[in-house]
């Protein structure tokens, strides 16, 4: 693969294939493919959750309790979710989810956990995640490892180099921009090949900004120059904001009429692209900061994204080359493929929601495509978009030696 213009060469020297730290777990069938996300629901009758218990059972790297008012218990190795079963109104054991088959757990926050439950879940190495109704990141509980303070100390170091920050900070918004332009000229090659201007099959409508698209994706050229020529890292921020804005307005064209895109809207999201999107980034940085933690990162000490108290500034920064690849294009299959419509959305606290049925199918398709298999030419092999995420807290640590290490996820 040849080097990006603009901040440096991200792949210097010739590609290094990365081994994956894990390899994930895949279902042969199209039923598995679907159900391999343990998503609590209540939603399947009787007789079919009979019918797929045997494949219930079978190795899900992600279990999300969305259904409200579970309790989860400990049953020898695995968690029995205990709920009401809507069909026969009575509570019942949902789901049993063998430990060894886990790598993460996300929870909504009406869901319980008894004290054993949870000590099994840490004692395992699963992190967890507690989600609020509306998706924001509550919190989570991680297990108790620490082998890392050198490493950490180190970290305190180089945050506060400017010449480092710096050089990070402007790899991450130069992969950033171009995934950015990617997923433009994918988007632009689709509706190129379609016969009313949509993506894939046909099902994004509405909207022809064709006479300007050449124009963005020249304009975005461009800012790569520029952005090798930055001297602080208020001046990437700058270009890193103009570029997404201008990104936003080439995307929006290609969704459905129904849905329109002004601008981004964060707290609160006002329509339910933005609610998309918002929630999307949530999830990813959860998954990040949990990263982060396991490779004894302090995921609080951000480059791109300043430190403040509040937030975990660090995985901020490490999700940013993944939007345009996972949150963006996942909320544009979402409605271009009528996943979700008005009906999965709910207004409330002055803004619109996904409702709990919208998470449910958000949560699966995420799922679906962070575990999907694809051969990346930046690493040379067959991975995953979990495996890259984590992959880039690993190259972030290695970079606090040897700051070339860090190479931002790129997308083909």
């Amino acid at each position: 693969m040849s080097t990006l213009p603009g901040f440096g060469d991200l792949q210097s020297g010739p590609v290094r294939a990365v081994p994956p730290l894990f390899r994930p777990r895949y279902l042969a069938t199209a039923l598995l493919e679907v159900r391999r996300f343990w998503l609590l629901h209540g939603d399947l009758p009787e007789v079919r959750r009979h019918r797929l218990a045997p494949l219930l059972k079978t190795t899900m790297p992600t279990a999300c309790i969305n259904q409200h008012d579970c309790h989860i218990h400990l049953k020898s190795e695995r968690l029995e979710v205990h709920g009401r079963n809507e069909l026969t109104q009575r509570e019942e054991v949902l789901r049993e989810i063998p430990l060894r088959d886990l790598e993460r757990l996300v929870l909504a926050e009406s869901v319980q956990i008894t004290s054993a439950a949870m000590a099994a879940v840490l004692r395992a190495n699963i992190p967890v995640n507690y989600l609020a109704w509306n998706g924001q990141f509550l919190g989570g509980f991680l297990p108790a490892t620490n082998q890392h303070g050198l490493a950490r100390l180190r970290q305190y170091q180089r945050t506060l180099d400017p010449t480092f920050a710096l050089q990070m900070a402007g790899r991450i918004v130069t992969a950033k921009i171009y995934n950015q332009r990617r997923v433009l000229q994918r988007l632009n090659a689709s509706r190129g090949t379609t016969d009313n201007g949509g993506l894939e099959d046909g099902k994004v409508g509405g909207r022809d900004a064709q006479p300007n698209f050449e124009a963005t994706l020249a304009w975005l050229d461009a800012v790569f120059a520029s952005l090798k020529q930055s001297q602080t890292i208020d001046e990437l921020r700058g270009y890193e904001g103009a570029s997404t804005a201008r990104y936003f307005q080439a995307w929006a064209t290609f969704l459905p009429v129904a849905f329109p895109f002004e601008r981004r809207s964060r707290r609160p999201p006002l329509n339910p692209v933005n609610a998309c999107i918002s929630f999307g980034a949530t999830l990813l940085y959860t998954e990040a900061v949990a990263y982060l933690h396991a490779h004894g990162l302090d995921p609080a000490l951000g480059l791109l994204h300043a430190t403040e108290d509040g937030r975990w500034s660090l995985a901020l920064d490490l999700v940013e080359p993944f939007r345009p690849v996972l949150v963006e294009a996942l909320a544009l299959d979402l409605f271009s493929h009528e996943i979700l419509n008005a009906k999965h959305f709910e207004p409330k606290n002055g803004g619109v929601y996904l409702n709990e049925d919208g998470r449910k199918k958000f949560f699966l398709q995420y799922e679906r495509r962070m575990e999907r298999e694809f051969l990346s030419e930046a690493v040379g092999h067959r991975t995953t978009l979990r495996q890259q995420l984590d992959q880039q807290a690993v190259l972030f640590k290695a970079a606090l030696e040897v700051p070339a290490k860090f190479e931002p996820f790129l997308m083909n």
